[in-house]
């Protein structure tokens, strides 16, 4: 009777860490795009997009399809690659919101195209469909090069490393937009607490689970400008009501 219920025991702590597992990774691959949330909403009810930087969206772009690539050169959690599906999805609502917004507040008739192939507008076009074009572009290139060199163990971590890399700059041009305009006036502060939140998750679940060591020391790099951010944040908003939109 005492090993039935030894057994029965190991079995409900055997369920309960498998409940557990399938809840963070379930976290890891949706929890990337909650950030966003909010940023949309705020974009949505103001009908401004200058307090949010879509260089964002094209770092986390990059790093997302060069992590793709990663995978398929080295196959890590299945829960990684997920996120990266997620996150180039929730990247590419962004942009169509922020280039809807533009078009109704625009002005002027002229529109800027990724065929004038003008550096000064580069991921500063009039149509969406740009967007997706770049994309478009940089995965084929990423599929040809990873085709010519997949054998080579250096390509694939270079690979992997630079994806990383990429991404834990995501928040630098945020950062940059907000020492340039002297203000963080139209980003959400929730945005920004919910990327400290995830990075934190995201760092400790990449050391629990043994990824590789790019993944928590890019995660670690991440923490670090989410947190400047935040000083940011009081530093440009003296005024003790700061807006927690």
């Amino acid at each position: 009777m005492m090993d039935a219920g030894v057994g029965l025991q190991e079995e409900d702590v055997e369920e309960s860490w498998t409940m557990l597992s399938w809840f963070a990774s379930s976290l890891m691959v949706f929890g990337g795009a909650l950030p966003y949330v909010p940023q949309y909403q705020e974009i949505q009810r103001s009908s401004n997009t200058e307090g949010f930087s879509t260089r964002v969206c094209l770092v986390l772009l990059i790093a997302n399809i060069l992590r793709i690539f990663f995978w398929i050169g080295k196959q890590f959690e299945l829960t990684l690659l997920l996120q990266s599906v997620v996150m180039i999805l929730t990247m590419f609502a962004m942009l169509h919101l922020c280039c809807a917004v533009q078009s109704t507040n625009r002005v002027s008739t002229k529109q800027h195209r990724l065929s004038e192939l003008d550096l000064n507008y580069f991921w500063k076009w009039s149509l969406f469909e740009d967007y997706l074009l770049f994309c478009f572009g940089f995965t084929v290139l990423c599929a040809v090069v990873t085709l010519l060199l997949l054998d080579s163990a250096v390509f694939v971590e270079t690979l992997g490393s630079l994806a990383l890399l990429f991404e834990a700059m995501l928040g630098l041009p945020q950062l940059l937009q907000n020492f340039s305009n002297r203000s963080t006036k139209g980003m959400s502060v929730k945005m920004v607490l919910l990327w400290t939140a995830g990075d934190v998750f995201k760092t400790t679940y990449f050391v629990l689970n043994s990824s590789p060591a790019q993944f928590w020391v890019c995660g670690s790099a991440q923490i670090l400008i989410d947190v400047a951010i935040l000083f940011q944040v009081l530093l440009y908003n003296q005024d003790t009501r700061i807006k927690l939109g």
